[in-house]
C-alpha cells in the first residue's frame, strides 16, 4: 500500500509540474504571437512609408528631405532588426517550453501507468490471497467432513 501511496504522490508533484510548465508554454506563446504582431507591424509600417515616398518622390524632394528619409527608413530596418533578434528569442524560449511540457506529460504518463501496474499488481496479489483462503477454508471443511462420522457409519 505505501508504494501506491509513494505513486500517488509522485502524481500529483508530476500533475502540478506539468500544469506549471502548460502555463509556461502558453505564456511563451502569447509572448511569441505579441512579438509577431509587433514585426508584422514594423514591416508593413516600413512597405507603406517606402510606397509613399516613392510615389511622392516622383515630385523633386530636397536633399534634407532625401536624407531624413533615408535615415528614417535605416532606423526602421534596425527596429526591425531587433525585433526579428526578439523573436528568435522568444521562438527559442517557446521551443524550451513545448520541450519541458512534453517531458512532463511523459512523465506523468508513465507515472500513471506504473500505477496501474502497482493496481494490477495488488489486484492479483488480493486474489491469490482470498484463492488461498478459500482453498484453506474448504480444505478444513472437508477435513471436518472426512473426520466425523457419517450418518449410518461407525466409528
Amino acid at each position: 500500500m505505501s508504494a501506491l501511496k509513494s505513486v500517488a504522490l509522485a502524481i500529483v508533484v508530476a500533475t502540478r509540474q506539468r500544469d506549471e510548465v502548460g502555463k509556461q508554454l502558453v505564456q511563451a506563446q502569447r509572448a511569441c504571437q505579441f512579438a509577431q504582431g509587433q514585426l508584422d507591424q514594423l514591416e508593413s509600417y516600413a512597405a507603406d512609408s517606402e510606397s509613399r515616398w516613392m510615389a511622392s518622390a516622383q515630385i523633386a524632394m530636397s536633399p534634407e528631405l532625401l536624407q531624413h528619409h533615408y535615415q528614417f527608413m535605416g532606423r526602421l530596418r534596425h527596429a526591425i532588426g531587433l525585433q526579428d533578434g526578439v523573436m528568435g528569442d522568444l521562438k527559442h524560449q517557446l521551443d524550451v517550453a513545448k520541450k519541458l511540457t512534453l517531458d512532463a506529460e511523459f512523465r506523468l504518463a508513465g507515472l500513471q501507468q506504473v500505477m496501474k501496474r502497482k493496481q494490477a499488481d495488488l489486484a492479483i496479489t488480493m486474489a491469490r490471497r482470498e484463492q488461498k483462503q478459500m482453498d484453506e477454508f474448504a480444505a478444513m471443511q472437508f477435513a471436518r467432513g472426512t473426520s466425523r462420522p457419517r450418518h449410518g457409519e461407525i466409528s
